[in-house]
């Protein structure tokens, strides 16, 4: 059995996920690419985390990718999260992992439509959705609070998450939009406001890519989909995949056996996966260091995280295991940032780095508060650490 060392782990991290600096890339779709696919959950992450792989990165560059050549496209997906997904790859992520979500999301939008009394409730939520398509093709776009003034019965509100923190009414429109998201019929297009708003105008995806996502087989799709994580993210375990994914144990196990996954030992771990034709050393990297935002993908993409995240996730994890601004250093993360109102990037360092690297990590911090040009970025989950930097200013 081959073995895998940490630090071929963190040569992989650095090279494959292009967050090295000398390995970024010139486009955005390729830097989307190099981590499957971004995070999209928060507005401002997949601006950030394209800027941190991106050369010259520009928000107008990943805007013309999403809203002009429409080479990148926003899905809702695995574990019911949104994602940034390279245009060709988006019928995989569709049928291997949206389409598994979408039954759970029917499922809920017909028990919160039972809520308005109806007698047939699929009969009546099969009407209500036959509107909103016909809305939206007639306007070519639209926002859920058109939609729901321009189609009166999705104007109708439901209460949500009843007796629970996150309690609240929403309107049928909100739902019907998400549930046929989640089922790819539709897409978020254009944000109401700045690359940092998460209101979006939707409009069908057939519209929006010039075709309907096909219908790909679900198991070929998982399968696909498993070599595209296991080529970014390998070495990895089954608990990995399933993670990511959000699959069932079943599930991840026959993706894994129809990519031909290859066993190999991790030291000081256990056993793991690569793909049968990915057992080479990796080069060592240049020194690095990289700023990467809350949720970004590399962060997130392991659920077994200790060879790099350490004994840092209580103060750069909030309680529901989101991850928050953090700062990495050569395959390991080793402090956190923040961005204060007036736009300025400020970090605090967990451990000690040497005197090289902590000056790369404030140039990193410097680079990136000139990008921000001033603008405040307040992350959607803010965790121990980045509160703390906020309120010291």
């Amino acid at each position: 059995m081959q073995r895998f060392s940490v630090e071929e782990r963190r040569r992989r991290l650095a090279v494959r996920h292009r967050v090295a600096p000398a390995l970024r890339a010139e486009l955005v779709e390729d830097a989307a690419r190099a981590v499957v696919c971004l995070h999209g959950t928060d507005s401002s992450s997949v601006y950030l985390s394209a800027w941190a792989r991106t050369n010259a990165f520009t928000v107008e560059a990943l805007d013309r990718a999403l809203y002009e050549r429409r080479t990148l496209v926003r899905l809702l997906a695995m574990r019911r999260t949104v994602f940034v997904v390279p245009a060709e790859d988006a019928a995989v992520v569709q049928s291997g992992a949206a389409a598994g979500v979408a039954r759970v999301e029917r499922r809920r939008t017909e028990a919160l439509v039972a809520q308005l009394g109806v007698g047939d409730v699929e009969g009546w939520l099969g009407e209500a959705e036959a509107a909103a398509m016909a809305e939206l093709e007639r306007r070519g776009e639209v926002s859920a609070q058109e939609l729901a003034r321009a189609v009166p019965m999705l104007a109708a509100r439901v209460r949500l998450n009843p007796g629970r923190r996150i309690e609240g009414n929403v309107s049928v429109a909100s739902r019907v939009l998400l549930t046929l998201a989640v089922e790819g019929r539709v897409v978020r297009g254009r944000p109401r406001g700045t690359w940092l708003s998460s209101q979006y105008r939707w409009t069908p995806m057939a519209r929006w890519l010039g075709a309907p996502l096909a219908e790909l087989d679900v198991a070929d799709a998982q399968a696909a989909l498993a070599r595209r994580w296991l080529a970014r993210f390998g070495p990895a375990t089954q608990t990995d995949l399933r993670w990511w994914t959000g699959w069932t144990a079943r599930e991840a196990r026959a993706a894994l056996a129809a990519v031909k996954a290859v066993t190999i030992q991790m030291d000081g771990a256990g056993p793991a996966l690569i793909l049968p034709d990915d057992g080479e050393t990796t080069p060592e990297p240049d020194p690095w260091v990289a700023l990467l935002p809350t949720l970004d993908p590399t962060t997130m993409g392991w659920k077994e995280r200790a060879w790099y995240l350490g004994s840092h996730a209580r103060a750069l994890f909030d309680t529901a295991g989101n991850a928050g601004p953090t700062i990495w250093s050569d395959g390991r993360v080793v402090g956190g940032w923040a961005v204060l109102p007036s736009g300025r990037v400020v970090t605090r360092l967990l451990e000690d780095i040497g005197g090289a690297a902590t000056q790369a990590v404030a140039l990193e911090a410097a680079r990136l508060t000139e990008w921000l040009a001033s603008t405040a970025v307040a992350p959607r989950f803010a965790t121990p650490l980045a509160r703390e930097l906020v309120a010291a200013g």
